[in-house]
Protein backbone atom coordinates (compact mmCIF):
# COMPACT_ATOMS: atom_id res chain seq x y z
CA UNK A 1 0.00 0.00 0.00
CA UNK A 2 2.88 2.45 1.26
CA UNK A 3 3.97 2.73 -3.19
CA UNK A 4 0.08 4.00 -3.69
CA UNK A 5 0.28 6.45 -1.32
CA UNK A 6 -0.69 9.91 -2.48
CA UNK A 7 1.23 13.03 -1.41
CA UNK A 8 -0.41 16.21 0.10
CA UNK A 9 1.53 19.65 0.05
CA UNK A 10 0.41 21.70 2.27
CA UNK A 11 1.39 25.72 1.59
CA UNK A 12 2.07 28.07 4.66
CA UNK A 13 2.81 31.52 5.65
CA UNK A 14 4.08 30.94 8.75
CA UNK A 15 6.12 28.27 10.39
CA UNK A 16 4.04 25.48 11.44
CA UNK A 17 5.30 25.23 14.91
CA UNK A 18 4.08 28.87 15.38
CA UNK A 19 1.36 29.12 17.97
CA UNK A 20 -2.00 29.84 16.40
CA UNK A 21 -5.76 28.02 14.77
CA UNK A 22 -4.18 27.39 11.23
CA UNK A 23 -0.76 26.58 12.22
CA UNK A 24 -1.79 23.98 15.13
CA UNK A 25 -5.06 22.59 12.67
CA UNK A 26 -2.70 21.69 9.82
CA UNK A 27 -0.25 20.40 12.18
CA UNK A 28 -2.53 17.65 13.50
CA UNK A 29 -3.97 16.98 10.13
CA UNK A 30 -0.58 16.08 9.23
CA UNK A 31 0.03 13.90 12.25
CA UNK A 32 -3.24 11.99 11.78
CA UNK A 33 -2.16 11.07 7.66
CA UNK A 34 1.12 10.58 8.33
CA UNK A 35 -0.30 7.83 11.24
CA UNK A 36 -2.58 6.62 8.05
CA UNK A 37 -1.62 4.14 5.11
CA UNK A 38 -3.34 6.61 2.66
CA UNK A 39 -1.34 9.87 2.07
CA UNK A 40 1.87 11.31 2.69
CA UNK A 41 1.60 14.87 4.22
CA UNK A 42 4.13 17.02 2.99
CA UNK A 43 4.57 21.11 4.73
CA UNK A 44 6.10 24.02 3.21
CA UNK A 45 6.22 27.27 5.48
CA UNK A 46 9.11 29.20 6.95
CA UNK A 47 11.86 27.95 9.04
CA UNK A 48 10.72 26.69 12.11
CA UNK A 49 10.91 28.53 15.22
CA UNK A 50 11.42 25.77 17.90
CA UNK A 51 10.73 22.75 16.25
CA UNK A 52 13.79 20.52 14.50
CA UNK A 53 12.15 19.13 11.20
CA UNK A 54 13.24 15.48 12.38
CA UNK A 55 11.12 15.58 15.38
CA UNK A 56 7.89 15.64 13.24
CA UNK A 57 5.87 12.42 12.27
CA UNK A 58 5.65 14.60 8.36
CA UNK A 59 8.14 16.19 6.07
CA UNK A 60 8.76 20.30 6.65
CA UNK A 61 10.01 21.67 3.34
CA UNK A 62 11.05 25.07 4.33
CA UNK A 63 11.52 28.19 3.06
CA UNK A 64 13.08 32.25 3.51
CA UNK A 65 10.52 34.46 4.68
CA UNK A 66 9.58 38.11 6.18
CA UNK A 67 7.40 39.05 8.87
CA UNK A 68 4.21 38.86 7.25
CA UNK A 69 2.66 42.47 9.09
CA UNK A 70 5.78 44.48 7.51
CA UNK A 71 4.86 48.38 7.93
CA UNK A 72 6.83 48.99 5.02
CA UNK A 73 4.80 48.23 1.64
CA UNK A 74 8.40 47.68 0.22
CA UNK A 75 9.23 44.57 2.24
CA UNK A 76 5.67 43.13 1.84
CA UNK A 77 5.98 42.89 -1.77
CA UNK A 78 9.11 41.50 -1.81
CA UNK A 79 8.11 39.08 0.83
CA UNK A 80 5.21 38.23 -1.46
CA UNK A 81 7.42 37.94 -4.45
CA UNK A 82 9.94 35.69 -2.50
CA UNK A 83 7.03 33.71 -1.58
CA UNK A 84 6.11 33.09 -5.55
CA UNK A 85 8.95 31.40 -6.21
CA UNK A 86 9.60 29.66 -3.11
CA UNK A 87 6.03 27.70 -3.87
CA UNK A 88 7.31 27.60 -7.22
CA UNK A 89 10.77 25.52 -6.53
CA UNK A 90 9.10 23.43 -3.71
CA UNK A 91 5.77 22.20 -6.03
CA UNK A 92 7.99 21.38 -8.89
CA UNK A 93 10.55 19.33 -6.85
CA UNK A 94 7.78 17.88 -4.94
CA UNK A 95 5.14 16.94 -7.58
CA UNK A 96 2.30 16.52 -5.14
CA UNK A 97 -0.89 14.36 -6.23
CA UNK A 98 -3.34 17.06 -4.84
CA UNK A 99 -1.84 20.85 -3.15
CA UNK A 100 -3.93 21.76 0.14
CA UNK A 101 -3.73 25.75 0.59
CA UNK A 102 -4.29 26.99 4.25
CA UNK A 103 -3.90 30.36 4.74
CA UNK A 104 -4.94 33.20 2.47
CA UNK A 105 -1.61 35.01 1.78
CA UNK A 106 -0.22 31.34 0.76
CA UNK A 107 -3.60 31.10 -1.78
CA UNK A 108 -2.66 34.56 -2.89
CA UNK A 109 1.01 33.41 -3.54
CA UNK A 110 -0.31 30.19 -5.18
CA UNK A 111 -2.77 31.94 -7.17
CA UNK A 112 -0.30 34.07 -8.65
CA UNK A 113 1.09 30.90 -10.30
CA UNK A 114 -2.09 28.81 -10.79
CA UNK A 115 -4.13 31.57 -12.63
CA UNK A 116 -1.06 31.98 -14.98
CA UNK A 117 -1.62 28.42 -15.91
CA UNK A 118 1.60 27.17 -13.89
CA UNK A 119 1.01 23.70 -12.38
CA UNK A 120 -2.80 23.44 -13.52
CA UNK A 121 -2.73 19.73 -13.60
CA UNK A 122 -2.45 19.55 -9.95
CA UNK A 123 -5.29 20.07 -8.20
CA UNK A 124 -5.69 22.24 -5.06
CA UNK A 125 -7.41 23.23 -2.17
CA UNK A 126 -8.25 26.19 -0.38
CA UNK A 127 -9.61 26.13 3.44
CA UNK A 128 -10.52 29.50 4.52
CA UNK A 129 -9.79 30.17 7.98
CA UNK A 130 -10.99 33.68 8.22
CA UNK A 131 -14.38 34.61 6.90
CA UNK A 132 -15.57 35.07 3.57
CA UNK A 133 -17.11 39.30 4.89
CA UNK A 134 -13.27 39.78 6.48
CA UNK A 135 -11.04 40.06 3.48
CA UNK A 136 -9.74 43.56 1.58
CA UNK A 137 -11.17 44.21 -1.51
CA UNK A 138 -7.81 43.35 -3.19
CA UNK A 139 -7.36 40.41 -1.63
CA UNK A 140 -11.23 39.00 -2.24
CA UNK A 141 -10.27 39.54 -5.99
CA UNK A 142 -7.08 37.74 -5.79
CA UNK A 143 -9.30 35.04 -4.01
CA UNK A 144 -11.66 34.80 -5.90
CA UNK A 145 -10.35 34.97 -9.20
CA UNK A 146 -7.68 31.62 -7.63
CA UNK A 147 -10.67 29.86 -6.67
CA UNK A 148 -12.03 29.59 -10.14
CA UNK A 149 -9.29 27.30 -10.64
CA UNK A 150 -10.15 25.20 -7.33
CA UNK A 151 -11.36 21.82 -6.60
CA UNK A 152 -13.13 22.71 -3.44
CA UNK A 153 -13.39 25.60 -0.79
CA UNK A 154 -13.42 24.23 2.56
CA UNK A 155 -14.98 26.29 5.06
CA UNK A 156 -14.83 25.30 9.14
CA UNK A 157 -18.42 26.34 10.03
CA UNK A 158 -21.72 26.45 8.04
CA UNK A 159 -21.70 30.17 8.64
CA UNK A 160 -18.74 30.97 6.25
CA UNK A 161 -19.94 28.31 4.15
CA UNK A 162 -22.98 30.50 4.12
CA UNK A 163 -21.40 33.64 3.55
CA UNK A 164 -19.39 31.97 0.48
CA UNK A 165 -22.33 30.54 -1.31
CA UNK A 166 -23.00 33.88 -3.45
CA UNK A 167 -19.43 34.94 -4.15
CA UNK A 168 -18.08 31.97 -5.94
CA UNK A 169 -19.14 28.74 -8.06
CA UNK A 170 -15.96 26.56 -6.81
CA UNK A 171 -18.20 23.63 -4.70
CA UNK A 172 -18.25 24.41 -1.14
CA UNK A 173 -17.26 21.81 1.89
CA UNK A 174 -17.53 21.98 6.02
CA UNK A 175 -15.03 20.26 7.78
CA UNK A 176 -14.98 21.47 11.28
CA UNK A 177 -11.80 22.61 12.99
CA UNK A 178 -10.06 20.54 15.42
CA UNK A 179 -7.14 20.84 17.96
CA UNK A 180 -4.05 19.12 18.60
CA UNK A 181 -3.01 15.71 20.06
CA UNK A 182 -2.00 17.19 23.05
CA UNK A 183 -5.81 17.30 23.97
CA UNK A 184 -6.54 13.94 23.92
CA UNK A 185 -7.90 12.79 26.52
CA UNK A 186 -9.38 14.19 30.01
CA UNK A 187 -7.14 14.02 33.31
CA UNK A 188 -10.22 13.92 35.97
CA UNK A 189 -6.99 15.33 38.18
CA UNK A 190 -5.80 17.69 35.83
CA UNK A 191 -8.04 20.89 37.50
CA UNK A 192 -6.76 19.55 41.09
CA UNK A 193 -2.90 19.65 40.53
CA UNK A 194 -3.16 22.90 38.22
CA UNK A 195 -4.75 24.97 41.00
CA UNK A 196 -2.48 23.20 44.02
CA UNK A 197 0.98 24.13 41.42
CA UNK A 198 -0.71 27.89 41.60
CA UNK A 199 -1.67 28.13 45.04
CA UNK A 200 -5.59 28.86 44.22
CA UNK A 201 -8.26 28.23 46.95
CA UNK A 202 -11.01 26.51 45.97
CA UNK A 203 -13.52 29.58 46.55
CA UNK A 204 -11.44 31.78 43.93
CA UNK A 205 -12.50 32.01 40.35
CA UNK A 206 -9.93 31.82 38.08
CA UNK A 207 -10.63 33.61 34.79
CA UNK A 208 -8.58 32.35 31.75
CA UNK A 209 -7.39 34.54 28.52
CA UNK A 210 -5.74 33.22 26.04
CA UNK A 211 -4.34 33.47 21.99
CA UNK A 212 -1.22 34.92 20.02
CA UNK A 213 -1.39 39.11 19.70
CA UNK A 214 -3.22 39.95 16.85
CA UNK A 215 -5.92 43.04 16.00
CA UNK A 216 -9.16 40.00 15.26
CA UNK A 217 -8.46 39.07 19.31
CA UNK A 218 -9.22 42.71 20.20
CA UNK A 219 -6.93 42.91 23.21
CA UNK A 220 -7.25 46.23 24.32
CA UNK A 221 -10.73 45.28 25.60
CA UNK A 222 -9.65 42.69 28.13
CA UNK A 223 -8.46 45.16 30.94
CA UNK A 224 -12.15 46.29 30.79
CA UNK A 225 -13.55 42.76 30.60
CA UNK A 226 -11.44 41.86 33.92
CA UNK A 227 -12.72 44.38 35.43
CA UNK A 228 -16.57 44.66 34.84
CA UNK A 229 -16.01 41.28 35.96
CA UNK A 230 -13.71 41.88 39.54
CA UNK A 231 -16.18 45.11 39.94
CA UNK A 232 -18.92 41.95 39.99
CA UNK A 233 -17.87 40.73 43.13
CA UNK A 234 -16.35 37.76 42.43
CA UNK A 235 -13.23 36.46 44.32
CA UNK A 236 -10.73 35.91 41.29
CA UNK A 237 -7.44 35.19 39.50
CA UNK A 238 -6.68 35.79 35.75
CA UNK A 239 -4.18 33.20 33.65
CA UNK A 240 -3.40 34.69 30.92
CA UNK A 241 -1.21 33.55 27.69
CA UNK A 242 -0.16 35.15 24.97
CA UNK A 243 2.19 33.73 21.83
CA UNK A 244 4.34 36.46 20.58
CA UNK A 245 6.02 36.33 16.79
CA UNK A 246 7.28 39.70 16.07
CA UNK A 247 9.17 42.31 17.32
CA UNK A 248 5.98 44.96 18.04
CA UNK A 249 3.73 42.23 20.33
CA UNK A 250 6.16 42.87 23.32
CA UNK A 251 4.74 46.06 23.46
CA UNK A 252 1.36 45.46 23.29
CA UNK A 253 1.82 42.26 25.37
CA UNK A 254 2.91 44.60 28.61
CA UNK A 255 0.37 47.12 28.34
CA UNK A 256 -1.85 44.51 28.42
CA UNK A 257 -0.14 42.54 31.34
CA UNK A 258 0.08 46.24 32.93
CA UNK A 259 -4.19 46.82 32.20
CA UNK A 260 -4.68 43.54 34.11
CA UNK A 261 -2.66 44.01 36.97
CA UNK A 262 -3.97 47.34 37.61
CA UNK A 263 -7.14 45.87 38.30
CA UNK A 264 -6.09 42.69 39.77
CA UNK A 265 -3.04 43.17 41.81
CA UNK A 266 0.21 41.58 40.29
CA UNK A 267 -0.40 38.59 42.93
CA UNK A 268 -3.54 37.73 41.17
CA UNK A 269 -1.99 37.75 37.17
CA UNK A 270 -0.99 34.62 36.35
CA UNK A 271 0.76 35.21 33.12
CA UNK A 272 2.20 32.70 30.90
CA UNK A 273 3.70 33.16 27.47
CA UNK A 274 4.57 31.02 24.18
CA UNK A 275 3.47 28.01 25.54
CA UNK A 276 3.90 24.72 23.73
CA UNK A 277 0.49 22.21 22.97
CA UNK A 278 1.19 20.25 26.10
CA UNK A 279 1.76 23.62 28.38
CA UNK A 280 -1.67 24.72 27.16
CA UNK A 281 -3.37 21.61 27.65
CA UNK A 282 -2.31 21.78 31.38
CA UNK A 283 -3.01 25.56 31.52
CA UNK A 284 -6.59 24.80 30.40
CA UNK A 285 -7.03 22.62 33.55
CA UNK A 286 -6.29 25.60 35.46
CA UNK A 287 -9.07 27.56 33.89
CA UNK A 288 -13.09 28.00 35.43
CA UNK A 289 -14.15 30.72 33.09
CA UNK A 290 -12.35 31.01 29.59
CA UNK A 291 -13.40 34.44 28.09
CA UNK A 292 -12.94 34.78 24.33
CA UNK A 293 -12.68 38.42 23.69
CA UNK A 294 -12.43 38.46 19.49
CA UNK A 295 -14.09 41.23 17.57
CA UNK A 296 -13.10 39.02 14.27
CA UNK A 297 -12.86 35.10 14.60
CA UNK A 298 -13.93 32.51 11.86
CA UNK A 299 -14.13 29.60 14.05
CA UNK A 300 -12.39 29.92 17.64
CA UNK A 301 -9.99 26.95 18.27
CA UNK A 302 -9.27 28.54 21.75
CA UNK A 303 -12.60 27.79 23.02
CA UNK A 304 -12.94 23.97 21.97
CA UNK A 305 -9.71 23.82 23.66
CA UNK A 306 -11.73 25.25 26.49
CA UNK A 307 -13.54 23.14 25.95
CA UNK A 308 -11.69 19.89 26.16
CA UNK A 309 -10.58 20.64 28.97
CA UNK A 310 -14.16 21.13 30.71
CA UNK A 311 -13.91 24.96 31.00
CA UNK A 312 -17.12 26.94 30.40
CA UNK A 313 -16.32 29.13 27.53
CA UNK A 314 -17.89 32.69 27.39
CA UNK A 315 -17.74 34.26 24.30
CA UNK A 316 -17.99 37.41 21.91
CA UNK A 317 -20.96 36.19 19.57
CA UNK A 318 -18.70 37.53 16.31
CA UNK A 319 -18.15 35.07 13.48
CA UNK A 320 -18.34 31.09 13.84
CA UNK A 321 -18.19 31.36 17.53
CA UNK A 322 -21.97 30.77 18.31
CA UNK A 323 -21.58 27.82 16.20
CA UNK A 324 -18.66 26.01 18.00
CA UNK A 325 -20.09 27.16 21.14
CA UNK A 326 -23.63 26.56 20.71
CA UNK A 327 -25.64 28.02 24.10
CA UNK A 328 -26.61 31.74 23.31
CA UNK A 329 -26.20 32.31 27.41
CA UNK A 330 -22.66 31.81 26.68
CA UNK A 331 -22.14 34.52 24.25
CA UNK A 332 -21.97 38.22 24.98
CA UNK A 333 -21.04 41.34 23.36
CA UNK A 334 -18.25 44.09 24.06
CA UNK A 335 -20.72 46.90 24.45
CA UNK A 336 -22.76 45.86 27.39
CA UNK A 337 -20.29 43.34 29.35
CA UNK A 338 -23.56 43.06 31.96
CA UNK A 339 -24.46 40.08 30.39
CA UNK A 340 -21.04 38.21 30.50
CA UNK A 341 -21.12 39.54 34.40
CA UNK A 342 -24.43 37.98 35.42
CA UNK A 343 -23.64 34.52 33.59
CA UNK A 344 -19.98 34.20 35.62
CA UNK A 345 -22.11 35.26 38.95
CA UNK A 346 -25.20 32.69 38.07
CA UNK A 347 -22.49 29.81 37.59
CA UNK A 348 -19.97 30.52 40.24
CA UNK A 349 -22.71 30.71 42.92
CA UNK A 350 -24.08 27.49 41.73
CA UNK A 351 -22.03 24.41 41.63
CA UNK A 352 -24.91 21.94 40.18
CA UNK A 353 -25.22 24.80 37.01
CA UNK A 354 -21.59 25.16 37.37
CA UNK A 355 -21.02 21.11 36.59
CA UNK A 356 -23.71 20.74 34.46
CA UNK A 357 -22.42 23.87 31.80
CA UNK A 358 -19.04 22.26 32.27
CA UNK A 359 -20.23 18.87 31.10
CA UNK A 360 -22.05 20.37 28.34
CA UNK A 361 -19.42 22.43 26.56
CA UNK A 362 -16.88 19.26 26.91
CA UNK A 363 -19.97 17.05 25.24
CA UNK A 364 -20.20 19.35 22.56
CA UNK A 365 -16.60 19.21 21.69
CA UNK A 366 -16.55 14.88 21.68
CA UNK A 367 -19.47 15.07 19.27
CA UNK A 368 -18.06 17.54 17.02
CA UNK A 369 -14.59 18.85 17.09
CA UNK A 370 -12.26 16.14 17.79
CA UNK A 371 -9.17 14.67 15.56
CA UNK A 372 -11.08 11.68 14.33
CA UNK A 373 -13.85 13.81 12.89
CA UNK A 374 -11.35 16.37 11.20
CA UNK A 375 -8.66 13.69 9.73
CA UNK A 376 -11.82 11.36 8.50
CA UNK A 377 -13.44 14.46 6.96
CA UNK A 378 -10.42 15.47 4.91
CA UNK A 379 -9.40 11.85 3.75
CA UNK A 380 -12.94 11.65 2.26
CA UNK A 381 -12.74 15.20 0.44
CA UNK A 382 -8.93 13.78 -0.80
CA UNK A 383 -10.40 10.77 -1.44
CA UNK A 384 -13.31 12.24 -3.75
CA UNK A 385 -11.04 14.80 -5.89
CA UNK A 386 -8.60 12.11 -6.72
CA UNK A 387 -10.98 9.73 -7.42
CA UNK A 388 -10.38 7.27 -5.34
CA UNK A 389 -13.93 7.26 -3.40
Amino acid sequence: MADNKKTVLYLMEYPIDLPGGGQESTKTLCEGLAAGDEFVPVVACPALLHTKEDDLPFKVVTYHSDENRELSKVKRVSNLLGRIAAFYRIIKKIRPDIIHVSMSESMITFGSLRCLGIFSDIPFIYTDRSLAKGYRKHSMACLKMTLRHAARLVTTTEYNAGLWKDLTGTKITVIPNTISLAFSGYDPEGRKRARERYGIAEDETVIGLAGRISEEKDWGRAPSIVAAIKESGIKMKVALVLSLYEKRDEEIAKDLRDGITETVGSGNLIYLQDLNQKEMSDYYYLVDFFIMTSCFESFGKAAVEAMSRKCIVLSTAVGGLPEVVGNTDDLYTVDDLSKLTRRVRELAESPGKESAEREALYRRYRENYTIERNVEGHIRLYKEILGMA
